[in-house]
């Protein structure tokens, strides 16, 4: 089995592959204070709850926005798994050709991200993905990675939005029924999640004219998808574990 990581700013995605099946998924915080030990037991408690083990795994592979936790989990994969993981890097084969000026830019996450997106749903192909930070990348019909947009994440704006002001409230991140809101917190939580849809949309429609493909298939992925995804039209696949796949795919080009 395979054990793929896919570490982000806020959260660890992982999920353990027995071939190309999904056999378990689990979710961890991320925390730059954790030792390798402690991320070793806690995940040697998760496989234990599900009745598996961690010598059952024969390989690793790690995508990870947060370099400075990446030696303490290579650290936790020779002592617990007993096997140095793989790491997406500038070098990686991922079997498509990435347009982007400087591929050492590009972070582990999107080329996991691009390399699912084809596999899955073909070209052209535009992927979101919905974290800390939202991504926008864009395939073309031969699988050329042609480069995208970042944009801060829903969550961060309303952090960002109550940290910078003086009397405005912190509030859930729920959807109203209505734009027009009537009390503070709707008006919050409409401009917040309705723009943000807005935002989405108007960005994919921008990046359908310059892929001068009109049908271009949209997938979203990432905690917040849902959330923005579920009152539009322009996404046609909530896929939560596109980042995860597309490890497991580089896990394969590569071994």
């Amino acid at each position: 089995m395979i054990f793929t990581m896919d570490v982000g700013n806020t959260n660890i995605k992982t999920a353990l592959f027995n071939g190309s099946e999904m056999v378990k998924y689990w979710r961890i915080s991320t925390s730059k204070t954790c030792t390798s030990d402690e991320y070793g037991i806690l995940l040697a408690n998760l496989f234990t709850y599900e009745g598996m083990k961690m010598s059952d795994v024969e390989g690793v592979v790690i995508s990870s926005v947060v370099p400075t936790i990446n030696f303490t989990l290579e650290h936790m994969c020779r002592n617990y798994f007993g096997h140095a993981p793989m790491m997406v890097e500038p070098g990686i084969k991922t079997g498509i050709n990435l347009k982007y000026e400087n591929p050492r830019e590009l972070g582990s996450d999107r080329i996991a991200n691009a390399v699912a997106a084809y596999a899955e749903y073909g070209g052209p192909c535009i992927f979101i993905d919905f974290g800390t930070a939202t991504s926008f990348g864009a395939l073309d019909a031969k699988g050329n990675f042609l480069g995208g947009c970042i944009c801060p994440g829903i969550k961060l704006a309303s952090e960002a939005l109550v940290g910078r002001t003086s009397k405005l409230p912190r509030f859930e991140l729920i959807k109203p029924d209505t734009v027009i809101g009537r009390t503070t917190v709707t008006n919050l939580q409409s401009g917040l999640i309705y723009g943000y849809i807005g935002q989405v949309e108007y960005l994919v429609k921008r990046m359908r004219v310059e892929l001068k493909a009109p049908n271009a298939f949209v997938v979203a992925t990432g905690g917040m998808a849902v959330l923005v995804a579920q009152d539009n039209t322009i996404v046609d696949k909530l896929d939560g574990l596109l980042t995860l796949k597309g490890l497991r795919i580089l896990y394969d080009r590569n071994r």
